[in-house]
């Protein structure tokens, strides 16, 4: 995933009405990549890949079991997704 995709993820993740259907949005226009939706409060000593006005998107990788946080998006093959928590600076 590159700065282009990226952001072209958020636009999409942050115009979608909820964070479930962020989410779809995500998996149809990003196939094969996954999508997980994840609570704000569970991701709050992670720092976001990008944040929007409404979302924000964290790297995802996976050793084939476990998933995890990235800051590299050539490790990146899922994006966890999180409603923006109230008073998070942009």
């Amino acid at each position: 995933m590159n700065a282009t995709t990226l952001a072209q993820a958020l636009s999409l993740a942050d115009a979608a009405a909820s964070v479930r259907e962020a989410a779809a949005a995500l998996r149809l226009q990003f196939t094969p990549m996954k999508v997980v939706v994840v609570d704000a409060d569970d991701m709050r000593t992670e720092t976001p890949a990008a944040q929007g006005e409404r979302r924000a998107l964290y790297l995802g990788t996976s050793d084939g079991h476990c998933w995890q946080v990235t800051q590299d998006p050539a490790q990146a093959v899922g994006l966890f997704i999180a409603d923006r928590r109230c008073g998070t600076p942009t």
